[in-house]
């Protein structure tokens, strides 16, 4: 009864937000910068009693008769080999998982996206196809449309796009400091078909991404777990000086879902996209989860720290809850001053500029990162073990297009009453065009 109310409040909010949408008229800015989607990227229009003027469009950008049209691709190899003790060779054993040397393909993205010309709101459109690597399939990655919206402060994205939980979730795949997203937001699923508000109070500094999804479209797809979710992301930017190069973040995360099927399966890689999931409970009976999170970033200059906590609680009426935590925490230094910008229109970071590339002279930009982070999937009866992982590693981006990652690990497996340890040695290349 509850789900149907929550659904039936927030098809209301939709019908007013879309006549509001239809009453009002966006007003833009020729300095203004309007968001591609949710990850942080952007289109730069002018205003729109104007015309768009061919130096304003981006290399990889065209322009139609009633739109934009911008064309982009990305590219992720990693390279793995190991170094285990004895004791991490017999939780392998237990597991039948055999670690090799290896290189494999992460994932291959085309993409599409556009700004309409001749609507008087900003409206745009995006489209991505991806080779998932792991599952060997192609999938759609966000595809859906973006709606101005000042008279909500923000932007409503419709479609399929991640749902807001964390701030590296949020942030394009090929854009954060370190080599994987931390192992404890794995439960959270990578994608979702439905609705998002995202904004900023500027005066306040307070923003928000509020967003409702299921599984209509999605179900049978792998990252496709949950019947039905609610994700809100609110927090606050006190200090954002573009000029001293300084940001301080902080946000809570909450979501509230369904487990598809009344069951769930939690397990999650070390960071590392090649290797297994170590760490596993099984399926286990639920009827619905909560989860809580907290992030804050603090960014000075060259250097930036950070941490994400997060809580899984899965619930049972019939029988046992379950409870899941983990985090991290990061530092980055950029040995060559370049520094991500942060983006208000997502309350993300985006990607690093580079100045001068190797194929111009230069050193493009090189920053060196350490990780720890950690993931407890031992609950009650359920022992699916608990990973530790310390994470040094180097960023070359060698132009803006190409990033090549340097990474060395080193984790500590809590699993079959046995503690093992295993050293990671990888590299990754990235191409990206967007």
């Amino acid at each position: 009864m509850k789900s149907i109310l929550y659904r039936i409040v927030l098809f209301a909010l939709f019908i007013q937000a879309f006549q509001n949408l239809s009453y009002c008229q966006e007003k833009q800015k020729k300095d203004t910068t309007f968001p591609d989607g949710t990850e942080g990227v952007v289109f730069h229009p002018k205003a729109i009693d104007t015309i768009l003027e061919k130096e304003n469009l981006a290399p990889n950008e065209f322009k139609g008769s009633h739109s934009t049209f911008r064309i982009g691709f990305g590219y992720i190899g990693d390279a793995t080999t190991y170094v285990q003790d004895d004791t991490f060779k017999r939780q392998m054993d237990s597991l039948g998982v055999s670690l090799d040397p290896t290189f494999k393909t992460r994932d291959f993205r085309i993409l599409g996206s556009g700004r309409l010309l001749k609507t008087k709101r900003y409206i745009a459109w995006k489209f991505a196809y991806m080779y998932d690597g792991n599952d060997k399939v192609w999938m759609m990655r966000e595809t859906g449309i973006t709606i101005g919206a000042p008279e909500l402060k923000g932007h409503i994205f419709i479609g399929r796009t991640k749902e807001g939980f964390s701030m590296i979730k949020v942030m394009n795949g090929h854009s954060p400091w370190g080599y994987e997203r931390q192992m404890a937001l794995d439960v959270i699923p990578i994608l979702a078909d439905g609705i998002k508000w995202f904004g900023m109070l500027p005066k306040a500094k307070i923003f928000w991404n509020l967003g409702y999804y299921n599984d209509i479209l999605s179900k049978g797809q792998s990252f496709s777990t949950f019947q039905w979710q609610y994700v809100a992301r609110v927090g606050w930017l006190p200090i954002n000086n573009a000029e001293k190069k300084q940001v301080l973040h902080i946000a809570t995360n909450l979501r509230y879902g369904k487990p598809l099927d009344g069951k769930m399966t939690l397990k999650s890689r070390p960071e590392s996209n090649p290797t297994p999931q170590l760490i596993n409970t099984g399926s286990f009976a639920t009827d619905h989860s909560t989860h809580i999170g907290a992030e804050a970033y603090y960014t000075s200059n060259r250097i930036t720290i950070g941490s994400e906590v997060v809580t899984h609680h899965f619930y049972n009426e019939k029988g046992t809850d379950h409870k899941f935590s983990g985090g991290n925490i990061m530092l980055s230094y950029s040995i060559t001053g370049g520094v991500r910008p942060y983006r208000t229109d997502g309350s993300i970071f985006g990607f690093v500029p580079v100045k001068k590339s190797v194929f111009k002279g230069g050193l493009g930009e090189i920053e060196a990162v350490v990780f720890a982070s950690t993931l407890n999937l031992n609950s009650g009866d359920i022992k699916g073990g608990q990973m530790w992982r310390i994470t040094p590693m180097i960023n070359w981006y060698m132009t803006k297009v190409i990033r090549f990652e340097l990474i060395y690990g080193y984790g500590t497996l809590e699993r079959f009453n046995l503690k093992g340890h295993v050293q990671f040695f990888e590299t990754r290349i990235q191409f990206t065009l967007m």
